[in-house]
């Protein structure tokens, strides 16, 4: 007990208990399911920290009289924030309350409570007005007294005295666990969520190896369990359910903070991680049926290197149904990503990316190292191919050389799958993302003109990427979101491989959607004075939506997959920008609309006033078909 109280005292200033120390950084999500960080906060003067309160009648009123004075506190320089640490603070729970309430300000859910507790939160309604150039505490009281506050100090003067609200809503904060120690506690939850990465040769940049290590470390895992950096998993937990989800368990983020904010005491008996350390495995999923590596290639010290898309011969002698996939790069800290595929036998090669795509296997990326195809479907690969690569290295300060390996798995010859596994990519390569802007968003989609079952979803953006989304728009105009990545992080590419896959209607279309922080508020981004275009470089910027699904009504006996018309579909999803199924003639590209410009209403078949992909499609084929009769 002496050594967590030691350990409380030695803490006190980071807790935001004094408002002479600055408070640490948090993020926490709000009632629209927004990323909310306090530091991100520093483009206004103040910030207003208030406990909110969803459930108590006596506090109601205050929040509607804060409502009405949102609006003059903007106009200072004031950015109100609620913090609700209640129990049960469900977004439809905060929804509830703020319509009621009239409250048109974030509310952020503190589902752990210890943000709210370590702001030294009682009651609802409390307030504390913080100076974002120290974020330190200068005035602390009730929220009816706040716009007074604001007043006062945006005057110079003294701000008012505030007195306790005569309310019974004092919120109902758990007992924090004062016996928490890293021997019966933390390290089990090491071991079992984090230890795989945080290992000797693994992908993390420390390793959990023993008490004094990890305790060395404490303050930091506090501070990116706090602002949620770690667990590497991003979405939205009321937005879906995913396979192999990362996310701590609410009991877990208590443990270890509270232990972290404690001092890290030991324990008794001996170190769990340093008596059985986890082992890095470099083939997780077991001994691969194929072994590829990639050619050998020199990395300069410096400067940009352009994508590499080297090819590698196919040695089997035998079809083969992929089932699995593991990619181990051979420098970790130089290769950004690598990409791979099969040829098809007939279909040329090209140099270039868009081969990778055309029978796609698996994608590197820190948090995507492996693949496991769904159930019953396989990517199929023919003698006589070759495997081709696309690779992004990343220059970090020394020359270096990359060898990187991929293991491959194949299904018995008994078991071959039912169906293929394909693949599709919604982009955006029209976007262009306006100089200072915090908040850009840019959407594009792929239509699914046949029956057909989602398995995962990949969002992926660049530096300036902030969050991302996906929504299905059913037929019959549903608009329903499948997966929100509120906290995007370009450090981590994660897989969001659904635990029961989307079955989606014919005409069905998945929309994905980027908001890009283009301004200094994003402490990543290159340039914010530059509009940013599309680009393979990380300068540059992507809307990229990787989509892994197949087609119901396809069988691995009975291809139907048409990759013309798949590609016409995804070309189609980001020039729609109305999104109404079809291209105007103002959303036309100009040369397409040369070749069009006496003949648009005969290749608008169904008179609808544009062009489908369908009609783009026989557009194409005809037009190849010309072209190949006259180089006859």
């Amino acid at each position: 007990m002496y050594r967590f109280l030691l350990g409380m005292v030695l803490l006190v200033p980071t807790l935001g208990l004094s408002s002479a120390m600055p408070l640490d950084n948090f993020v926490l999500l709000d009632q629209n399911g927004k990323a909310q960080e306090l530091y991100y906060q520093a483009d206004v003067k103040l910030v207003a920290l208030v406990a909110h309160g969803s459930t108590c009648d006596s506090a109601s009123g205050a929040f509607r009289s804060l409502a009405a004075a949102q609006e003059s506190a903007a106009s200072q320089g004031v950015r109100i924030l609620l913090i609700n640490s209640g129990r049960d603070n469900t977004r439809a729970v905060l929804n509830k309350a703020a319509l009621a309430q009239g409250v048109t300000a974030p509310i952020l859910a503190d589902s752990t409570q210890l943000i709210g507790a370590a702001l030294g939160f009682k009651s609802a309604g409390e307030t504390m007005l913080v100076d974002t150039n120290t974020w330190s505490v200068i005035w602390r009281g009730q929220v009816t007294d706040l716009a007074q506050a604001i007043e006062s100090q945006t005057a110079g003067k003294a701000a008012p005295v505030s007195k306790p609200a005569a309310t019974s809503c004092a919120i109902d904060f758990e007992p924090v666990d004062t016996t928490v120690t890293y021997t019966a506690d933390v390290a089990p939850i090491l071991r079992k969520n984090c230890a795989v990465c945080h290992t000797t040769g693994g992908i993390a940049p420390w390793a959990m190896t023993s008490y004094d290590m990890v305790k060395g470390f404490a303050p930091m895992i506090r501070e990116v369990l706090r602002t949620k950096r770690m667990p590497p998993w991003h979405a939205d937990p009321e937005s879906g359910s995913f396979q192999h989800d990362r996310t701590l368990s609410r009991d877990d983020l208590r443990t270890l903070i509270t232990w972290a904010e404690a001092g890290g005491p030991r324990g008794e008996g001996v170190d769990p991680l340093a008596a059985a350390p986890v082992a890095y495995e470099e083939w997780p999923l077991g001994k691969p049926d194929l072994i590829i590596d990639l050619p050998v290639f020199t990395l300069p010290a410096t400067g940009v290197v352009d994508y590499q898309f080297p090819r590698v011969a196919n040695p089997l002698d035998k079809p083969v149904w992929v089932r699995a996939a593991t990619i181990v790069p051979g420098d970790r800290s130089a290769v950004h990503h690598i990409l791979m595929g099969a040829s098809e036998p007939g279909v040329p090669i090209v140099e270039g990316r868009e081969n990778v795509f055309d029978n796609y296997i698996i994608g590197y990326a820190p948090g995507n190292e492996s693949a496991e195809m769904p159930k019953g479907t396989g990517v199929y690969v023919q003698p006589g191919t070759e495997f081709l690569f696309q690779t992004h290295y990343t220059p970090y300060g020394k020359v270096t050389t990359d060898h990187s390996r991929v293991g491959l798995y194949f299904a018995k010859d008994t078991e071959k799958p039912a169906n293929y596994l394909r693949n599709a990519v919604v982009i955006n390569p029209t976007l262009s993302i306006p100089p200072n802007n915090e908040a850009f968003p840019v959407s594009a989609y792929i239509e699914f003109d046949k029956p057909a079952t989602i398995f995962a979803l990949v969002p992926h953006a660049h530096y300036r990427g902030k969050a991302s989304r996906f929504e299905l728009l059913h037929p019959d105009g549903r608009r329903e979101l499948v997966l929100s990545v509120p906290n995007y992080d370009f450090n981590w590419q994660r897989t969001y491989a659904f635990n029961t896959p989307l079955e989606v209607e014919a005409g069905s279309r998945l929309i994905h959607t980027t908001i890009y922080d283009n301004s200094t508020r994003n402490a990543r981004n290159p340039d914010p004075n530059r509009t940013v275009p599309w680009g393979l470089q990380s300068r540059d910027e992507m809307l990229y939506g990787n989509v892994s699904y197949s087609w119901r009504e396809e069988t691995s006996d009975k291809p139907i997959h048409d990759k013309g018309l798949a590609d016409t579909y995804q070309w189609v999803g980001f020039l729609d920008h109305d999104m109404d199924g079809r291209l105007s003639w103002k959303e036309l590209p100009q040369g397409m609309k040369k070749r069009l410009v006496q003949g648009f209403k005969m290749v608008d078949r169904n008179n609808d006033g544009g062009l489908d992909a369908v009609e783009l499609y026989e557009i194409n084929k005809r037009e190849a078909q010309q072209q190949a009769s006259a180089s006859r």
